[in-house]
C-alpha cells in the first residue's frame, strides 16, 4: 500500500474514533452509564462541596486526577451504589505512584491525624476509629490532615515497577485483588501510558482484566482471601469480619486516594442481573 494510502486510512479511523468520555448508542442500549463526563464531578460526591472541602481530587484536561500530597487523603466516591456490575475505565500513575479502585464498600472509617496514637499499626487505627468513633470531620482543625478510609475490595492501580507495595508480589502489582490474589500475568504498560481495565463482578465472585486480558478470576470469599483477610486485619476483629461476611451487598465505587498522582478517564459502569 502507498504511504499516502496508507495515511488516509489512519486519518479516516481516527475521524472515527469514539470520543473520550462518551458512550456510543450501542452502549446506551446496553445499560451502560457513563461515570465520567469529562468536565465535572457529576456522578461522584463532589469533595468541594464536602464540610470542610477536601481538595484531594481535580478535573485536569478531560481526567480525574488526584491532588499530590493533599492534606485530606479522601477516596472518590460515586453517588449510586452498585451490587452485581460491570465495570471499564482508563488509569495511568505517575513514577513510583499508587491508586486503586474500590468497590464493595463495607464501611467509612474517618480518621483525623490529631487523634492517631502513636506507635500503633494502620490496621489496629482503622480498628479503634471504627468501634470508638473520637475523630469528627467537624472538629478537624484548620489545615489538619485527615483520611476517610473505605473498608472494601480493591483493585490495584500501581506503578508495579517502581513502589515499594508492588514489589511485595503479585498480590499487590497493577489489577491485583490487592493483598489478597495475585494477577496470573503482568499486563501493565510502562508507567505514565494509559491502561484499559475492567471489573466484573457477580455475587461474590469478581474478575480482574488488565490491557484485554483477565488476571483474577477468584470469589470474595475464597479460601485464598478469607486467610488474607485474616492476616491482615487479625488484630481488627470488627474490620476483620465485615471483610469476611460482607453485609453490604450493595455500595458506591471509589477512585483511591493514596497521595501520588493519577488519573483516571473513560469510567462507564453498567448492572449486571
Amino acid at each position: 500500500m502507498r504511504p499516502t494510502l496508507l495515511a488516509l486510512f489512519i486519518i479516516a479511523g481516527a475521524a472515527f474514533a469514539q470520543p473520550l468520555n462518551t458512550l456510543t448508542p450501542e452502549q446506551q442500549r446496553s445499560g451502560w452509564i457513563l461515570l465520567f463526563d469529562g468536565k465535572s464531578f457529576d456522578g461522584w460526591v463532589d469533595p468541594n462541596l464536602k464540610d470542610p472541602p477536601a481538595h484531594a481530587w481535580e478535573v485536569v484536561d478531560g481526567c480525574i486526577k488526584t491532588v499530590p500530597h493533599a492534606a485530606t487523603r479522601e477516596d472518590l466516591m460515586s453517588v449510586r451504589e452498585f451490587s452485581d456490575f460491570e465495570m471499564v475505565f482508563d488509569w495511568k500513575v505517575a513514577p513510583g505512584a499508587n491508586s486503586g479502585v474500590k468497590y464493595r464498600i463495607q464501611a467509612l472509617v474517618f480518621m483525623d491525624a490529631d487523634k492517631l496514637r502513636r506507635g500503633v499499626p494502620y490496621e489496629q487505627q482503622v480498628e479503634f476509629e471504627y468501634q470508638n468513633h473520637p475523630s469528627d470531620r467537624k472538629t478537624v482543625r484548620a489545615g489538619g490532615r485527615y483520611e476517610e478510609y473505605p473498608v472494601a475490595f480493591e483493585y490495584q492501580v500501581i506503578d508495579s515497577a517502581r513502589h515499594p507495595d508492588a514489589l511485595r508480589g503479585a498480590s499487590y502489582r497493577a489489577a491485583a485483588l490487592y493483598g489478597m490474589s495475585p494477577v496470573t500475568s503482568f499486563e501493565d504498560r510502562p508507567v505514565g501510558e494509559w491502561n484499559s481495565s475492567r471489573i466484573v463482578l457477580r455475587g461474590k465472585h469478581v474478575e480482574h482484566w488488565l490491557n484485554g486480558v483477565k488476571v483474577v478470576d477468584t470469589s470474595l470469599d475464597a479460601p485464598a482471601v478469607r486467610q488474607a483477610i485474616e492476616k491482615r486485619w487479625h488484630d481488627a476483629p470488627g474490620i476483620r469480619q465485615l471483610l469476611l461476611d460482607q453485609p453490604v451487598a450493595a455500595s458506591p465505587v471509589a477512585l483511591q486516594h493514596h497521595v501520588d498522582a493519577a488519573w483516571y478517564r473513560n469510567i462507564k459502569i453498567r448492572l449486571l442481573d
